[in-house]
């Protein structure tokens, strides 16, 4: 299938994995790109060595375009903007901030960039700076998350900037991606279902925890303080909802989630970890290749988007 998109990065299907931190290596970038989708490696809060070994590693396994994912938080987040031009990454993604002082440097080196955004004001902000693409991301998403859903924001932005929009937030099969087209988008960012391909790294008491799930099952911590997070609920969850509750101060909620990421991840602690996963977790019932992912969402989505 060819949109703007598939020009743009050089992939063969309009479908991105999600950056998500700690998940997102190289292994599962590498996987997908493989597939014909874009692969992305997601920095999260790592340092830059750790990045620049990531694309490496990635490199290795796939000659076909991949991207980096940049949480502009990051305290290495200027070494890291380096590493992306020093290794030659094609695509870069956004969140968690403005790239605007990263852009000159990454437009000189040729890399696409794509910001995520939740708002139509900050799709128009990115379009000014000069960016590629932006990824308009609803509040189904796992993860940092927005207030507006996919099926609002998606077609609001597409009327409201001259670049393509990538639709994100509630995607994980093909009419989720064939509902995205008909919104106007040229691409789907897809992460949830990503976590449980077979190729990721995720521990497997993390992947069942999002085969098991059920609709109801995502919660979102931390609309308090202006930092909400969706996951599936949890002991951790629940501990932070009745402490928000009370009013307690962001940095003793800070404290309670302090490496859960990777304790769910690696560790495979589904009690107190943080299990981000985005509301389309109930839709996902198998652990697939990437490969065999893509291909039963762009069969599917043909299916639908062709139909008399």
């Amino acid at each position: 299938m060819k949109t703007k998109i598939t020009e743009l990065l050089g992939i063969e299907y309009p479908i991105i994995q999600g950056g998500m931190a700690w998940v997102a290596e190289y292994h599962l970038a590498a996987a997908v790109s493989e597939a014909g989708g874009l692969g992305i490696i997601g920095a999260g809060g790592a340092p830059a060595s750790f990045v620049r070994e990531q694309i490496q590693k990635t490199k290795e396994i796939t000659k076909k375009p991949f991207g980096v994912n940049v949480m502009l938080m990051n305290p290495e987040a200027d070494e890291i903007a380096k590493v992306i031009v020093e290794e030659g990454v094609q695509v870069v993604t956004t969140g968690a901030g403005n790239p605007g002082k990263y852009l000159a440097s990454w437009k000189e080196a040729g890399i696409k960039v794509a910001p995520v955004v939740a708002s139509v004001a900050l799709a128009k902000m990115m379009e000014r700076a000069g960016v590629d693409a932006v990824i308009a991301e609803g509040t189904e998403s796992g993860g940092h998350i927005g207030s507006a859903t996919t099926m609002t924001l998606v077609p609001q932005v597409v009327d409201a900037v001259n670049i393509p929009v990538i639709a994100a937030g509630g995607i994980g099969d093909g009419r989720g991606f064939a509902a995205a087209m008909m919104l106007g988008a040229e691409a789907v960012q897809i992460g949830t279902r990503f976590v449980v391909a077979k190729e990721s790294i995720v521990h497997e008491n993390y992947k069942k925890k999002i085969l098991a799930a059920k609709d109801i099952d995502s919660e979102v911590t931390g609309t308090t303080h202006g930092h909400p997070v969706r996951q599936i609920r949890n002991n951790m969850t629940r501990e932070y909802l009745k402490l928000e509750k009370a009013g307690a101060p962001f940095e003793e909620l800070e404290q309670l989630t302090l490496g859960a990421l990777r304790k769910a991840v690696v560790e495979g602690d589904t009690v107190n970890g943080t299990l981000m996963a985005g509301q389309i977790a109930g839709m996902i019932k198998e652990e697939q290749t990437c490969a065999e992912m893509i291909q039963e969402i762009m069969i599917q989505a043909e299916a639908l988007l062709t139909k008399k």
